[in-house]
């Protein structure tokens, strides 16, 4: 109880202090749990909702979150308007408390009607098609959810709340009022990162989530850079059909240099096209299946004359790492450049995957799970291999203000009879999406160093291993504002691949290990898309080991470190 409240004012008037001075009283436990009233039948159902112990202290949460829970049931029956209240009686003499928990379910009733509203640019059907509780259908309140779920999963909205209306003199119909924030969903992805070798590396791209209001998505990439060239097409149509099955379709034409010079000068063109539907089998299960036709042209490149620091002597250096000229078969002499055997390879993948996602949203996911599995089988052509991978992802919600995350990633590839599994269809790790604060891609197997050269090229692997875990706030002084919010994170993985004959003990052992790292970053649904700036600290890494017998050539070459990194358009 509330014995008295005393108020002070400060001597200069400019503060004032509230006393309130309380007796605790005694502690109650809970002698038991009674049910009372009118539950439809289904007392045993009812009663696997009560949170209520007895034989432990009397606990007020547990009394709200029962209550809630049973009035959320009495709406999956259509009892939009069922009261449950919890009555005390309050023993004294041994400190005990017995809860009698009354309902009254009222009326049932059914949806007159379902109300859109603050969707300025997205259309009403976009909306009304992941809707699962129909006009004129009895109330359902798991429906209800579910339906708001389905649209927070669309990613078009910063919020989205469901009301319902009673309609005056008709008892036992209601309204269904929907109101969304919209945000966005132009997308201007810029990806950077920094560090003390390099400085600033970039990457850009445009795509519209919600062309016109209709809900279709429209990627646009264009990429003018000296080390990534792309032109890349994709259109996705989530109701291809009216039963919504989607349809993508991807037409794209790449070519890639090495970033670092120190990784070789050649040239990789890659150009295909694709399609792929999916077919929805539950409201969280989606099976996809597609095709594609894909060519890789090999440029080996000029190559250059450097001077052997070992012996003095200038040599003729190939432009080409050690395992793109065993994979295109090419050779190079003393004083030539490279000649290859083969200048392109062509494919045909077949790819079947599926997918579960019961996350409450895709913009800011508190709770839920999204589960991703993929394989891809090349069978035709001159590529033929099997590549799976598989994704797990959950949310916790620890309070109203603390999320807890994790991410977990495992992928294998082979080639399968007597072919060789393409490099190009490696794994790669490092960086935003993966590792933080080690350099994009830079993770994993590492090719025969240049000559003059301490560190070969990040060449990928066909095995990989990842895991990620964040705790997640709002920003500080943001409210309750979803959009931008405090994280902090840990990630652990590697990429890893089969031993080449070029590789020593000490080079196989360094890759075999896994990296880590910790960290903070801000995440924000900005005006341009998702931002995610993310400042890493190495806690497990490769350091350089320098060989006693010569300086020039390290035994290992250490991790390519990239504390600061900042991406908009990824995700977890």
């Amino acid at each position: 109880r509330v014995d008295s409240t005393q108020v002070a004012i400060s001597p200069d008037r400019q503060d004032l202090s509230v006393t309130v001075n309380i007796t605790e009283g005694q502690k109650f436990t809970v002698s038991g749990v009674k049910l009372e009233g009118n539950y439809l039948g289904r007392d045993d159902e009812f009663k696997s909702l009560v949170t209520i112990k007895p034989g432990e202290p009397y606990n007020g949460e547990q009394v709200t979150e029962t209550t809630k829970a049973f009035t959320d049931y009495f709406g999956t029956f259509g009892y939009a308007f069922a009261k449950v209240q919890a009555k005390p009686e309050v023993d004294r003499t041994n400190n005990t408390v017995a809860m009698n928990l009354v309902a009254e379910p009222s009326r049932r009733v059914y949806v007159r009607r379902v109300i859109v509203g603050g969707n300025n640019r997205t259309r009403d059907e976009v909306i009304r098609r992941e809707f699962r509780q129909y006009e004129a259908s009895w109330y359902d309140g798991d429906k209800i959810k579910l339906s708001r779920d389905r649209v927070d999963r669309l990613g078009f909205f910063t919020e989205i709340t469901v009301d319902t209306q009673e309609i005056s003199g008709t008892p036992d119909q209601v309204d269904l009022a929907i109101n969304v924030t919209e945000k966005p969903t132009g997308t201007l992805q810029l990806g950077a990162g920094f560090s003390s070798s390099e400085k600033v590396s970039l990457s850009f791209g445009v795509s519209q989530e919600n062309v016109f209001g209709s809900g279709n998505y429209l990627g646009l990439q264009v990429n003018t850079s000296k080390y990534s060239r792309t032109v890349s097409v994709t259109t996705t149509d989530p109701y291809f059909t009216k039963d919504g099955i989607s349809r993508t379709i991807s037409l794209y034409h790449t070519t890639t240099r090495p970033y670092y010079t120190t990784d070789g000068d050649y040239k990789l063109v890659n150009e295909g096209g694709s399609i792929r539907f999916g077919v929805p089998f539950s409201e969280v299960d989606t099976i996809f299946f597609g095709a594609g036709l894909e060519r890789y042209r090999f440029d080996p490149g000029r190559g250059s004359y450097v001077l052997n620091p070992l012996s003095g002597f200038v040599l003729f250096q190939s432009p080409t790492p050690q395992s793109y000229r065993d994979y295109f078969g090419c050779t190079t002499g003393s004083d030539s450049i490279v000649s290859c055997s083969k200048d392109s390879v062509w494919g045909i993948p077949l790819t079947v995957g599926w997918s579960r996602d019961d996350r409450d949203s895709a913009l800011v996911p508190t709770k839920g799970r999204l589960q991703r599995a993929n394989l891809e089988v090349g069978v035709g052509g001159d590529m033929k291999y099997v590549k799976t991978n598989y994704q797990y992802q959950q949310f916790f919600p620890i309070t109203k203000q603390y999320t807890f995350a994790i991410n977990g990633e495992v992928g294998y590839g082979r080639a399968y009879g007597s072919n060789v599994y393409p490099i190009f269809k490696n794994f790669y790790a490092g960086g935003l999406g993966s590792i933080r604060g080690f350099e994009q891609n830079s993770l994993g197997p590492k090719d025969v160093p240049l000559l003059g050269q301490t560190q070969g090229a990040a060449i990928g692997g066909n095995k990989k291993a990842i895991f990620n875990a964040e705790l997640s706030t709002p920003f500080p002084g943001a409210g309750n504002d979803r959009t931008l919010r405090l994280y902090g994170f840990f990630d652990a993985g590697n990429v890893f691949g089969d031993r080449s004959p070029y590789t020593s003990d000490a080079q196989w052992k360094a890759q075999k290990k896994i990296r880590a790292s910790v960290g903070i970053g801000i995440s924000w649904i900005s005006p341009l898309g998702p931002l995610r700036l993310a400042y890493a600290v190495p806690v497990k890494q490769q350091k350089e080991v320098l060989d006693p017998n010569n300086p020039y050539l390290p035994l290992v070459a250490g991790d390519r470190i990239q504390r600061i990194q900042f991406q908009i358009g990824t995700s977890f």
